[in-house]
Parts: structure tokens; sequence; C-alpha cells
């Protein structure tokens, strides 16, 4: 039988923002609050303010557990959710507030070419994409990697990458921590991270994980002077695709969720709501074996994308007869949403040290951050939320008010169902040919995998995107429009 979840009682603070008190749930040190239209809080399953709110009862956690008009439930914490911690008053690390998929995230790759030049070539194009970019589950790269390669890419990330030709230099100032966690250590990740990890290095996997060619509407620009400033123009054609550290991220949220659960409460006295929430304080021998471990999930993740990217221009040049700089294949940015970041953030007039999770949540960044690499520094950092297959996807911009959030917005549009309610709903083969009909080519690893990826398992992007919008978390600069799509 399933868990029926208590709805709790809502205090609205403005159209896109709502409140859940402390007194909701036992043991919650902090309020959650959650970002959405009405309609999209309505429409939200009751277990993600039952996980947001087990969030707010981890030790050391600063103002507010936080869910993104995205949320949906997931594994301990929503989909959609974001917490800091204060490291110095006992802040935990929890894998499973950071997410199993570790740094899994997007790149937007730009191309000097526009429809007019792509759409005769698409299914030719797509098809050759489907080929040189593995897909689905299990899939595996045929890079031939020894044990020290794969220790390397996981302690230098895409910088690996770069250096053993898979890329350009400039791919690196455009990609969030210029590709490395600093902190990655190869000694803490087990056997089973690495047999997992070194075959799937370049490849997309499967679930929501896509490589998909898209265009740029006239209209669809909402900020002309930061989209030219950015190299984005009318008609352009563009390609961004989603994926992450996939089977290695996974194993090494596994195995310290498993040492947590042995550690925390006997050795720190930490007791939690929810296994999944598996956690230890940050300063900590566990929780700083994990941060290094999960550095390396970051940069396997990081390096996985940077090999499809090299795909990518091997694959355009390939069609196109070009090579791949004369095309203008030029990264634009890669940002993730399944990480643990160490930043520093003012909490009522005080500079404080936290730790900020972000699980299917992504870094929205402020004009001056840090963070943001100097390419974007004076702007505030590129933000990509992906959509449906069918609907497609926004570049924004560092919003005014992120830092309500821990400069924080959402990723996507969220799931509105299960993968197994969507293919009970949806037949595969039928939503290829309706898309084809709507002038969108997909190229699948199989018919139920598209039918669970149909645009209807999503939320309306458009409300989502208008509520970060207006919330002021990140601001429109282009809509992107599907062409073609590669699925797991």
């Amino acid at each position: 039988m399933e868990k029926e979840f208590k709805r709790p009682t809502f205090h609205k603070v403005s159209d896109t923002l709502w409140e859940i008190s402390k007194d909701f749930k036992k043991g919650m040190l902090v309020p959650t609050r959650i970002y959405a239209a009405e309609k999209l809080l309505k429409e939200m399953d009751p277990q993600v303010f039952d996980q947001v709110s087990n969030m707010a009862t981890l030790p050391g956690i600063e103002k507010y557990a936080f869910v993104m008009p995205d949320g949906h439930a997931g594994y301990g914490s929503p989909i959609g959710g974001v917490a800091a911690f204060d490291i110095n008053r006992g802040g935990v690390i929890s894998p499973g507030v950071t997410g199993y998929d570790i740094n899994c995230g997007m790149r937007l790759v730009l191309t000097d070419m526009t429809v007019k030049d792509v759409r005769p070539k698409i299914k030719e194009l797509t098809d050759t994409l489907f080929k040189k970019v593995p897909a689905g589950v299990g899939s595996k790269s045929d890079l031939n990697l020894s044990k020290k390669d794969f220790k390397d890419l996981s302690e230098e990330g895409a910088k690996w990458a770069i250096r053993k030709g898979y890329g350009w230099k400039d791919d690196i100032s455009s990609t969030e921590l210029e590709g490395k966690a600093e902190y990655a250590d190869f000694s803490k990740i087990s056997d089973m991270v690495i047999s997992r990890g070194i075959k799937q290095i370049g490849t997309l996997g499967s679930g929501n994980h896509y490589l998909e060619i898209q265009y740029v509407n006239k209209g669809d620009i909402k900020d002309e002077r930061l989209a030219k400033k950015w190299g984005i123009f009318p008609g352009q054609v563009v390609i961004m695709f989603h994926t992450g550290s996939r089977g290695a991220g996974h194993q090494i949220a596994s195995d310290y969720i498993k040492k947590f659960l042995d550690v925390m409460d006997n050795k720190y006295g930490i007791k939690i709501s929810d296994r999944e929430l598996a956690c230890a304080p940050f300063n900590s021998k566990d929780g700083q074996d994990y941060y290094k471990a999960m550095g390396c999930g970051i940069n396997i993740s990081f390096a996985n994308r940077q090999l499809i990217l090299y795909r990518v221009r091997e694959a355009f040049s390939e069609v196109f007869k070009k090579d791949a700089e004369k095309l203008g294949l030029r990264q634009l940015f890669d940002i993730a949403h399944n990480r643990a970041s160490l930043e520093k953030h003012d909490v009522d007039g005080e500079t404080k040290e936290l730790l900020v999770h972000r699980k299917g949540s992504t870094g929205s960044y402020p004009p001056g951050r840090k963070e943001i690499p100097k390419n974007y520094r004076n702007d505030g950092s590129p933000v990509i939320i992906g959509g449906s297959m069918e609907t497609g996807s926004y570049l924004m911009v560092g919003g005014p008010n992120a830092s309500e959030t821990f400069d924080s917005t959402a990723h996507g549009s969220g799931r509105t169902m299960s993968r197994t309610k969507a293919r009970g709903l949806t037949n595969g083969e039928e939503l290829f040919k309706k898309m084809l009909k709507n002038g969108i080519y997909v190229k699948s690893v199989s018919w139920s995998g598209l039918a669970e990826e149909s645009g209807e398992s999503y939320k309306n992007l458009e409300e989502v995107v208008d509520t970060v919008d207006k919330a002021g978390l990140s601001k429109r600069v282009c809509r992107l429009t599907p062409l073609s799509n590669v699925k797991g």
C-alpha cells in the first residue's frame, strides 16, 4: 500500500512563494519555502512537502529548506530541492540531498548555422549523433581507458579531456569550476565506482538525459543585449545536452549513504526521519571523505560532457564537410544541478561559510560572484533550464533576488508523473510520428523510453520559467525550440 502524505497548511508570502511553518513536522529546525505559482503548488505531489520538511530537520541547516517550481518527489529529498548548512556549527553533508547522479548538468553549444542550413540534413545529423554518442541504460563508450586514465580524469575533470585532445581550451572558461573540482581524491572511491564508470565516459545514459538540436526564434529573444553579447542571434542553431556522472556517481552516493547509516547515530548522535537523508558533519573525516569522493563524481561528469561535445563536433564536421571551428561550434556554458558547493553567503547580516546542496536545482549567481567564470562575471551566471523534448528549453541569467535561495533556481520543467505511468498513457511509436509531424525528429533507443519522456509527463515549461522570472531568481535571455532529439 502506498504511503499517504499529509498536505501542509501554506502561508502565502507572495504570488510565487509559499511557506510551511516549523510546526508541520517534529524536529524541523527551519521553515520550508516553495517557489511556485498557485497552480503549480496545487499540482505538486504531497510527498514533495514531506521530503523538504525532512530536509529541514538536518543539523546546521540555515534559514529555510527550499523547493523550486519544478519540484517533484525524489530519493530522500525532492528533486528541485535546495538546502544550505553552516559548516562551522555542525552543518552536514548528505548524498541524498546532493543527488545520485553527481554533477548531472546541461551543456549549451552555439553554432554559426541557421535553421535553413540544418533542417535539410536534420535526419542525417541526428542519426550520426546517435551513432557517435552512446545512449540508453548501460550504454558504453568506445574509449579504452586504463585505471590510470580513470584516476586522472576523476581528479582533473574536463581538463583531463582537453589535455588528451578532446576539446578546445576555451571550453574550460565557459564551464563551472573551470571543469574541475580541486578537492577530488581518487582514494575515496570504491572499486565498484571504477568498474561502473570506466566504460561510460562520453555516453548519455537513459531517463531524462538527451542530446537536442535546437534553434532560436526571433520573437523568443527576451534580453537582446545579453543575447547579442553571448553570441545568440535569430534563426541560430544550437546544441544542448543533459547527462552526468552516470553509474559512477550513483555508486559513490550508494557507498556513502551506506557508510553514513552505519556511523551517523552511534558516532555523531544524528537521528534522521528518512534513511535516504543519511549524512555526516561536513568537518568530520566521514564527511570529508564523501566530499572528496563527490569531487571525483563532479570531475567524471565534466569529463563525460566534454567527450560528448567532442563527438558532437565530429558529427557536425562529418555531415557538413567543414571543420567544427568554421561551423562555429563554441560552447556557451556548462552548468550542473546535483552538487554540494562550499560558498560564502550573507545570512541576517553575517557572512557564513555554507555548504549549499542543490539537487535538481541549479546555481543562479548575480554579477560579481566568484563562482561565475570570468567570461560572465559582469553579467551574472548563464542558467540553462531544460524542458521536455516536445516543448523546448530556456537560457536564463542569474536574477536580482537569487540571494534569497542561496543563489539557486530551477533546473528544468520537472516531471508530473512516474515513468511507469507515462508508458501506460503514451505509445512511443505514435509519439514519434506526432513529433515528426510537428517538425521534431527523434532518435531513441526504444519506444518505451521515448514514451517515458512525452511532453505531458512534464510540467508546463512556461509556468516554471515564469515563476523563477517573476521571483527574480533568474531572468529570461531566450527560448530554444527543438529540431531533433537523441534519447536513451
